[in-house]
């Protein structure tokens, strides 16, 4: 008879337990959920300080209620800037014109809105872009006027030379200039390298492939925008160590065939072979400390299969944290395959989190799921994002836990009773080592504390307390944590109250 209970009991524990970890995939407490909001599209265009200030806060506010907890905001878009610089000209994606001030610097207030919201705020630059097709006549001080000779027009755009030095050390020196003077959480370049290929159409590099003495084209690109990799990471490391290096490229790196084997099941444009972006030496290398391959295609698109390529990332792009380019789009135009009257979005979200190497997404574009296009928002808000989530961890960048608060405790107020807490500083701390943000969860007053579960998280705060709401009765305990920079986690200390 024990042996028989115990066997039960065994097999009560295996199933407890693998419904708790059934329950932390589909609900995880450290996710990244990023939203990409472009100017490249020409949403700001002509809007006054005052209209794009309101517009940028409701979409804040419609993304903070489905708990994004990163924005990554383009701020360079063709060798211009979306804040203020002594480098490059004003955008023309605000004004209308490449050069006029719009009176008031958008990236400063986004990182304050967004930190405002306890939002991560990611710079997001095109390195090699230097002029759209839409734009026809740039300013003076722009680098294409300045240093002409640097530059190589394909097809109506214009591009900085990828296999110039001079061009690799400007724009290093560019995002130096970023982080040194915007308190931003991340530096982030998108899938624009070599430009897209358009048929029957050469880019105009090859008396420097021929001085090279390179053996073979597509080699020699790929070094070249290897190089560049390799100094953006080292001179985001030099100048802001917790600042996380990002790269979002197109979603497909190879197609398998009998030469790639390992390439994955589709049949498309390849960042390796055509955009000259081998991805996955970066990740390999360390050069970036995220990924976010635009995996914008439907689940059984016949050239890009959204499942086969989700799939094949996770499998050999692990060695960073890797996320998935969410298209909100596409994915609630298309239909489940397996469930009639239903878009992807439930699909899609059940085979991200299937696989334990990808640990969150990224929402294109951020003003469709803020408009809530196809219910996207509401279906975050109400289920796949309802708690709020901390940030991966960044171990290879830092992994020490800060300091715990000294003490908590319930005080009153004025304005009802609130929860206080003391931070310790030493004069050896770094900025890697400092409070950055509070983490506050709350149980009742029988129940375990449990700080893997994120449906106790009532708060994640910059300040240090929390004001109680006035109609909570009861008894609680409530636990406070700190997180430093990279979103390491201290022990908690706990304030037992009866409201």
């Amino acid at each position: 008879m024990k042996n028989i209970f115990r066997l039960l009991l065994l097999a009560f524990v295996a199933m407890l337990a693998l419904n708790l970890n059934a329950r932390e995939k589909e609900l995880p407490k450290r996710e990244f959920r990023g939203a990409w909001i472009q100017a490249v599209n020409g949403q700001f265009m002509n809007m006054n300080e005052a209209q794009m200030k309101q517009y940028l806060v409701t979409m804040l506010d419609n993304l903070q209620r489905a708990n994004v907890n990163a924005i990554i905001f383009q701020v360079r878009v063709e060798g211009d800037a979306l804040y203020k610089s002594a480098l490059e000209p004003w955008t023309r994606y605000i004004t209308g014109k490449q050069g006029k001030s719009p009176g008031w610097d958008p990236l400063a207030f986004m990182v304050e809105e967004s930190h405002k919201r306890n939002m991560e705020l990611h710079a997001w630059i095109n390195p090699y872009r230097a002029r759209t097709k839409g734009t026809t006549k740039v300013a003076p001080n722009h680098q294409s006027a300045i240093n002409p000779e640097r530059f190589i027009s394909y097809e109506g755009q214009l591009y900085f030379n990828p296999a110039l030095k001079e061009n690799r050390d400007y724009i290093c020196t560019v995002v130096k200039d970023i982080l040194s003077r915007y308190d931003v959480d991340g530096l982030h370049i998108d899938d624009y390298f070599y430009p897209y290929p358009v048929k029957g159409k050469k880019f105009n590099d090859e008396a420097d492939f021929r001085r090279s003495r390179a053996a073979n084209l597509g080699d020699w690109r790929r070094e070249n925008v290897n190089r560049l990799i390799k100094q953006l990471h080292e001179t985001v490391r030099a100048t802001k160590p917790w600042v996380k290096f990002g790269v979002s490229p197109f979603g497909i790196y190879r197609n398998a065939s009998e030469n790639v084997p390992d390439g994955s099941a589709t049949n498309g444009l390849q960042a390796y072979d055509e955009l000259y972006a081998d991805v996955l030496l970066w990740i390999n290398e360390g050069w970036v400390d995220y990924c976010i391959p635009q995996v914008y295609w439907e689940i059984g698109h016949k050239a890009a299969d959204y499942e086969a390529l989700v799939k094949w990332w996770a499998k050999y792009a692990s060695n960073r944290p890797l996320y998935i380019g969410q298209d909100v789009n596409r994915t609630v135009r298309a239909a489940d395959p397996s469930k009639n009257g239903q878009h992807q979005l439930p699909m899609k979200m059940k085979l991200q989190r299937e696989q334990k190497h990808i640990q969150g997404s990224c929402l294109w574009d951020a003003a469709s799921a803020a408009k809530n296009v196809g219910n996207y928002r509401d279906a975050l808000e109400q289920y796949y994002h309802r708690y709020p989530a901390l940030m991966p961890k960044y171990s290879f960048i830092d992994k020490k836990a800060p300091r715990k608060v000294v003490g908590a405790r319930l005080i009153d107020t004025n304005d009802g009773k609130a929860i206080v807490w003391l931070t310790e500083k030493k004069k050896k701390d770094t900025a890697l080592d400092e409070p950055w943000r509070y983490v506050v969860y709350r149980f009742d007053r029988k129940e375990k504390v449990n700080l893997d579960d994120p449906s106790k998280i009532i708060t994640i705060t910059s300040k240090p307390f929390y004001n109680i709401p006035k109609d909570t009765k009861g008894r609680y305990t409530y636990v406070v944590t700190v997180l430093d920079r990279m979103q390491n986690e201290s022990k908690g200390v706990k304030c037992k109250v009866k409201l």
